[in-house]
């Protein structure tokens, strides 16, 4: 089974990077380098996946899902 999910990387004040997952509430993890978040994120991803199949419940992806970035100017 392939899943494909977006991940949302915020930087955080303190350093590193805060990481969402928007498809899957309440997963979120966090890196102190970009490479380091992306692997803290594939590995939350992969035990929220889990978590589901063990209690039977669906497992949602984003392979269905557009993403677009809007820039706004402001005055």
């Amino acid at each position: 089974m392939h899943l494909n999910y977006k991940i949302l990387l915020h930087k955080a004040e303190e350093g590193g990077f805060t990481v969402t997952v928007p498809a899957l509430p309440g997963c979120i993890t966090e890196g102190d380098s970009l490479d380091d978040a992306l692997a803290m994120a594939k590995e939350a991803i992969e035990l929220y996946v889990e978590e589901l199949k063990s209690r039977g419940e669906d497992i949602p992806d984003d392979s269905e899902t557009l993403e677009y970035s809007m820039h706004l100017a402001t005055s």
